[in-house]
C-alpha cells in the first residue's frame, strides 16, 4: 500500500476540506497520542497492585515497564520507516488493535511472563501510533510553527493520562487492576481505530512556474546521511541523558511516595498533576523555542530539570514539596518530545522525519530500563538519593550539550563543499 498523495495546483482547495485541514490532522494525531498515554503514564498506579496480584518483587513487575519502553522506543525506527513510505491508515489500524488487545490482556493474564508479552504487544502498537502522530506534527506545519505543533502532539501523550488517572485510581480501589486494564484497553483501542481511518499525509506543494532555487532549498537527509553527522550523535546522547530522569519519575512516583510516607491521596494527586505538567511543558517550551531558539530553550529547561531532580532527596518527603518537585521535573522534562522532533526536522528535513526521529527516540528505550528496572534495584540497595542525584547530573549535561550544539555549523549535505565554517545560526 503506497502513499496516496493528492496532486493539485489549488493548494487552498486541498487544505480547505475538512479531512485535509492541518488542524484536523493535528487533532487526529493528538487523539491517538491521548489514547496511548495511559500505557506509560498511568503505569505507576498499577505497580503495587501487580506486586500483590502476582506475588512478585517490585523489580520483577517493573521489568514489564522496561520491556514496554524498549519496544515502544526501539520500534520507532522501524515504525518510522513504514510511516515515511506508506499510508498511515493501515499501519495505525493494526497498531490500534495491538494497543487495545495488549492493554486489555494485562488485566486477564495470570503469569508475569504473559504480562510481559501483553505489555510488549501494546508497546509495539504504541511505537507506530507515536511515530505517525509526531510525523503529522512536523509535516503539516511550517518551521515557524513547528515547535508549537510538536508541542501540542507530544502534550497529548504527556497529559492524556490525566483524563484516565482518577478513573483508574477509583477502579483500582473498588474493583481491582483487572477491571481498570480491560475497560481502558477497550476504549483506547476503539478511539485509535476511528482516528486512524481519517489520518492523511499532507499534499505536495504545487509546482511553481519558476525553477526552484536549489541553493536555498533544505537538503532532506536520509538516515544513513544523518548517521554521518556529529549533530545526530550529540543529539542522541542529549536525548538519552534527559529522558532517563523523567523515566524515573514516570515509573517511580508511587513507589517513592510510599517509601517516603506520602499519603495515598497525595500520591494520586501527584500522578495527575505530573501528567498535566508534562503536557503543559511540551506546549509551553515548544512555543518558546519557536521564538527563543531550540537550543537556548533546551539549555534553560534541562538545567531547571536537573535542579528539581537534585532537590527531591532533600525536600521530597514533604507532601507539598513531593507534588511540587515532581510536577516541576515533568514540566521541564516533557518538552524534550516537542523540541527534539522540531530540531530533527530543522536540521535534517521532513521527508524522512519519522525514520530519523525514530532513531533519536530509540534512546528512550535505554532510559526506560535505567529509570524503571535499574532505578528500582538501586533504590532497594542504596536508597533514592543516588537515583535522583544521577538523574540531576545527566539533565545538567544534556543542557550543556545544547550549548555545544548551538555552536556547531550546520551539517553539510553529501557531495557539497563546505563554505561557511563559522558558528551556526540558532534554529528558530
Amino acid at each position: 500500500m503506497t502513499t496516496s498523495t493528492p496532486q493539485t495546483s489549488d493548494r487552498k482547495g486541498v487544505y480547505g476540506s475538512f479531512i485535509w485541514n492541518t488542524w484536523t490532522q493535528l487533532i487526529l494525531a493528538m487523539i491517538g497520542m491521548i489514547m496511548i498515554a495511559n500505557l506509560q503514564y498511568a503505569w505507576t498506579l498499577f505497580v503495587p497492585e501487580l506486586e500483590k496480584g502476582f506475588n512478585a518483587s517490585r523489580a520483577a513487575v517493573q521489568l514489564a515497564f522496561s520491556l514496554f519502553i524498549a519496544l515502544e522506543s526501539w520500534g520507532q525506527p522501524i515504525a518510522g520507516y513504514f510511516i515515511d513510505r506508506y499510508s498511515p491508515r493501515l499501519l495505525l489500524t493494526i497498531a490500534a488493535l495491538m494497543v487495545g488487545i495488549g492493554w486489555t490482556a494485562m488485566g486477564i493474564v495470570k503469569t508475569l511472563s504473559a504480562l510481559y508479552v501483553a505489555y510488549s504487544l501494546a508497546g509495539i502498537g504504541a511505537a507506530f501510533i507515536y511515530s505517525g502522530a509526531v510525523a503529522a506534527g512536523v509535516r503539516w506545519f511550517e518551521p515557524s510553527r513547528r515547535g508549537l505543533a510538536s508541542g501540542l502532539v507530544s502534550a497529548a501523550f504527556g497529559s492524556g493520562a490525566a483524563l484516565f488517572i482518577p478513573f483508574i485510581a477509583m477502579a483500582l480501589r473498588n474493583q481491582g487492576y483487572a477491571s481498570a486494564f480491560v475497560t481502558t484497553g477497550i476504549i483506547q483501542g476503539i478511539l485509535i481505530f476511528i482516528a486512524a481511518q481519517l489520518m492523511r499525509v499532507p499534499p505536495k506543494k504545487p509546482a511553481s512556474g519558476a525553477k526552484a532555487d536549489t541553493s536555498t532549498e533544505q537538503h532532506q537527509f536520509t538516515t544513513l546521511e544523518m548517521f554521518r553527522t556529529l549533530h545526530f550523535w550529540l543529539i542522541y546522547i542529549m536525548f538519552l541523558f534527559i529522558v532517563t530522569g523523567g523515566m524515573v519519575v514516570t515509573a517511580q512516583t508511587k513507589p517513592f511516595g510510599q517509601d517516603a510516607g506520602i499519603p495515598a491521596g497525595i500520591i494520586v494527586l501527584a500522578a495527575t498533576v505530573n501528567t498535566v505538567a508534562n503536557g503543559a511543558g511540551r506546549i509551553f517550551w515548544g512555543s518558546v523555542s519557536d521564538k527563543l531558539g531550540r537550543y537556548q530553550t533546551m539549555f534553560l529547561a534541562f538545567t531547571l530539570n536537573g535542579v528539581a531532580m537534585a532537590l527531591v532527596p532533600f525536600l521530597g518527603q514533604s507532601p507539598a514539596m513531593f507534588v511540587f518537585l515532581f510536577a516541576l521535573i515533568m514540566f521541564t522534562w516533557g518538552e524534550l518530545y516537542a523540541l527534539f522532533p522540531a530540531v530533527n526536522a530543522d536540521i535534517f528535513g521532513t521527508k524522512y522525519a519519522a525514520t530519523n526521529y525514530g532513531f533519536m527516540y530509540s534512546a528512550k528505550g535505554v532510559g526506560g530500563i535505567v529509570g524503571s528496572y535499574v532505578a528500582a534495584l538501586v533504590a532497594q540497595l542504596s536508597g533514592w538519593s543516588p537515583v535522583f542525584f544521577t538523574g540531576a547530573a545527566m539533565s545538567a549535561l544534556a543542557g550543556l550539550g545544547a550549548l555545544v550544539l548551538l555552536r556547531l555549523p550546520r551539517p553539510v549535505p553529501p557531495n557539497t563543499k563546505k563554505v561557511d565554517t563559522g558558528a551556526s545560526t540558532p534554529v528558530h
